[in-house]
């Protein structure tokens, strides 16, 4: 694949900037550094962040990698996967994200761990294994579809095994809050 400029740098820039401050939002709040009004004011990004991403959607179709180049339509899946307050949406995403999977103009990852998530925000079981429950307890997997199969489906996506996964997952969370184990309930989401 040729890399070349996106068409629309502007949307590029904009995606990155909204991704990375929520980015950094969820990772104060997986460590317990957000206060109460820090913790609305993130979620107010988060809202933010789904209209622009749903009005980039009516407009452009998925931002893809030609739209946007391969960071800014990563950070659109990240804005995607955390527009957790609004199911329909995720579901929508899911389907365009799906559409530029199949034109080559997205990463079937992205699609696959949006497809989980937005399984589980509808109260289903997930497909791929890519999502997690971060708790005191430590990192356990969001129910799952037929477990039996799950390296399986993971492969026909260019997912590494699970037991992989789950480890990555674990070394994350230990790392950044610098223990074994999380200290709250947060949804998270595994390679």
């Amino acid at each position: 694949m040729t890399i070349t400029e996106p068409q629309r740098p502007d949307l590029a820039r904009e995606l990155i900037a909204r991704a990375a401050q929520s980015a950094t939002h969820r990772a104060r709040r997986v460590r317990n550094q957000l206060d109460a009004v820090q913790f609305g004011q993130a979620r107010h990004a988060d809202h933010a962040n789904t209209k622009v991403l749903r009005r980039i959607l009516a407009e452009h179709d998925w931002p893809g990698h030609c739209l946007v180049g391969s960071t800014a339509a990563r950070a659109a899946w990240s804005i995607a996967l955390h527009s957790n307050d609004d199911p329909a949406f995720q579901r929508a995403a899911t389907i365009l994200l799906q559409r530029a999977v199949k034109a080559g103009d997205a990463p079937i990852q992205h699609w696959a761990h949006l497809h989980d998530r937005t399984l589980i925000n509808h109260g289903n079981d997930q497909e791929y294994g890519t999502q997690f429950l971060l708790h005191e307890g430590g990192v356990e997997l969001c129910p799952l579809r037929a477990p039996e199969s799950l390296d399986e489906r993971r492969a026909s996506v260019g997912l590494p095994p699970i037991a992989a996964a789950l480890k990555t997952v674990r070394c994350r969370y230990a790392q950044d809050l610098g223990t074994e184990d999380a200290p709250n309930f947060a949804l998270a989401e595994a390679a």
